[in-house]
């Protein structure tokens, strides 16, 4: 019984796979799957699928890279069962948010056959948990031959649509925003219903401060940022071992992460915040982005920019918005900033990685998905 839903579920939910997604080394390739409609676009640094159909109704997605190699990962697969999406947002390489793309979905799968599909917080909880486990295990695999790969992470923000609720489980300071109809004012509200876990945040010092009490260095401020033991600014990830056990927190990685005192507990941790949204007529879409899109846009302003435009473009629009805003910081023009190069691109703006999904509550009602399966991911390297 079992074997016969994994089997079922491994068509229904079909990832983009790329072998067994445990190592580090597989290739990407952008939009492989052409299913859900809509055709792959590029400008420059700028990759971008416009318009996409998914179990529930119409989709955008685009990223565009700032980084030497593309830190951003991202994915929707979506089938009869629901809809996953993904967005990773890496720091210190790309490895940690290449291995979350490869293995979350496909633990988040095989988790949900063992309960018959059922898809709970604990499901996708769990997921991320085998992911960590997994990751932390690659890296001691390689310890002897890479072992800075203990000093790469990810923040790692998911949504899963099934059976008309909203689960939304963050690691990180990604984010995702609800554009939720007022009434019949035809103003659309802007909901945040991600938690983010970014020690710049207040209430993330308390908690740190809280769980460390007699760690006097537990958040730092340096150069009026705020940062866990004044190396990272997130406490939550997908990987970062090294400020979660002790084994890695030594020669031969950069003496920068190395701590000055002991490791007597986890300093940053990978067990996510869940959020279960029960969905709503009035909810009409979601912006799924990295960190570098919220730098630059303010929630409303996001939603804004949705509501006002067809659906076509809505996550390149967001990004070019953003692209325009930080040229304007630095006062520079946006067509000016298009023509700096990735890496040197990284003073301007991070990788920016925005997914829209429109609801579409005919659908979501009648509960039976008439799109064929839908999986796509964005590259590995532009």
């Amino acid at each position: 019984m079992l074997q016969a839903l994994m089997n079922l579920l491994s068509l229904c939910w079909r990832p983009f796979g790329r072998g067994n997604g445990e190592g580090l080394d597989s290739v990407g390739i952008v939009g492989a799957n052409f299913r859900g409609g809509g055709r792959d676009g590029k400008d420059s640094l700028l990759w971008f699928r416009d318009f996409g159909k998914y179990a529930w109704g119409d989709f955008s997605m685009a990223v565009v890279q700032a980084n030497q190699v593309l830190e951003d990962q991202s994915q929707i697969e979506s089938g009869p069962f629901g809809t996953f999406v993904g967005v990773y947002d890496g720091h210190g390489g790309p490895e940690a948010a290449r291995y979350v793309c490869d293995n979350l979905f496909r633990h988040f799968q095989a988790i949900s056959a063992e309960s018959d599909g059922v898809v709970t917080a604990e499901t996708i909880r769990n997921a991320f948990l085998r992911t960590e486990e997994g990751f932390t295990a690659l890296v001691s695999e390689l310890w002897s031959t890479r072992p800075n790969v203990a000093t790469v992470g990810s923040c790692c923000l998911v949504g899963v649509i099934c059976q008309r609720t909203l689960f939304v489980a963050n690691l990180g300071d990604s984010r995702v925003v609800l554009g939720k109809k007022v009434g019949n004012t035809g103003e659309v509200a802007a909901i945040q219903l991600s938690t983010e876990h970014n020690a710049n945040l207040e209430e993330v010092r308390h908690e740190l401060k809280d769980l460390h009490p007699h760690d006097p260095q537990i958040v730092v401020l340096k150069h009026g940022v705020w940062r866990v033991k004044g190396i990272i600014q997130v406490s939550k990830s997908i990987g970062d071992v090294y400020m979660k056990h002790s084994q890695f927190n030594r020669e031969p990685i950069n003496a920068k992460f190395r701590l000055p005192e002991p490791m007597h507990m986890p300093i940053m941790s990978a067990n996510p915040t869940i959020l279960s949204h029960p969905l709503h007529p009035n909810d009409s879409f979601l912006i799924f982005a990295s960190d570098g899109l919220w730098e630059h846009l303010s929630n409303e302003k996001a939603v804004e920019i949705v509501h006002k435009h067809p659906h076509a473009g809505s996550a390149k629009r967001l990004v070019k918005t953003a692209l325009q805003e930080a040229a304007r910081k630095r006062e520079m023009r946006y067509s000016d900033l298009r023509k700096i190069d990735k890496k040197v691109r990284r003073h301007f703006h991070d990788d920016i990685t925005v997914i829209v999904l429109f609801l579409n509550h005919d659908l979501i009602s009648r509960g039976t998905v008439e799109e064929p399966p839908v999986s796509i991911r964005s590259a590995v390297d532009h």
